[in-house]
């Protein structure tokens, strides 16, 4: 768990880098920062991403009791991609900077790439575990892990939505899709499953009074 809080927090920093002073003559820094929009969308998207990314990890991690050789590889795979969107940050900020549609096309389609791959691997984290209940604490009902693929993989769908969209449309609707995709998996980071049993109960009528 350390070493993977200790990528998260480096790629969360890597994250920042791309938010730079604009070169404007004097009088003119307001209209400069304004014109770097792009850059504090494409950080948001991604910061939120990573974050809801590490409350999953958080999430999943405190129901395993041990780890094998497989589940090191799933939780790596996890890592490399996550590790990855500083990149494709960094093409939609500059693409967009830029005003030229075409790259603003391909930048969108890349960053879903990316995001669809990062789902990916969730998906297989979330199947490895629903194949090996053994890893898990006793408490922790088998069904958690086999409805969190269900997250993956919407999140694998949405991602695709958002690149072709933003490539035959518009780029801004795969930009919208970016930004709302994290407040979904930040409301459910507790996992699907769990995020289910509490409406359940929250909805329960209260018992009759004696």
């Amino acid at each position: 768990m350390a070493f993977s809080d200790a990528i998260f927090a480096i790629i969360i920093t890597l994250l920042v880098l791309d938010l730079r002073v604009p070169d404007v003559p004097p009088g003119h820094l307001l209209s400069g920062l304004l014109s770097q929009w792009p850059a504090y969308v494409a950080y948001l998207a991604s910061y939120s991403y990573v974050a809801v990314v590490w409350l999953n990890h958080k999430a999943a991690f405190n129901r395993i009791q041990q780890t094998d050789r497989g589940l090191h590889w799933m939780n790596l795979l996890v890592l490399f991609t996550t590790a990855l969107l500083p990149f494709p940050t960094i093409v939609v900020s500059h693409a967009l900077q830029e005003h030229d549609n075409a790259d603003q096309r391909v930048g969108i389609a890349f960053y879903a790439l990316i995001g669809a791959s990062l789902c990916a691997t969730w998906l297989a984290f979330y199947h490895y575990l629903a194949r090996h209940p053994d890893l898990l604490k006793e408490q922790v009902k088998h069904e958690f892990f086999r409805v969190e693929r269900i997250r993956a993989l919407a999140g694998v769908l949405l991602y695709a939505l958002a690149g072709v969209l933003g490539y035959l449309v518009t780029p801004l609707v795969g930009l919208a899709i970016f930004l709302l995709l994290p407040a979904f998996y930040g409301i459910t980071s507790a996992g699907l499953y769990q995020f289910r049993v509490t409406r359940r109960i929250s909805h329960r009528p209260p018992p009759p009074s004696g």
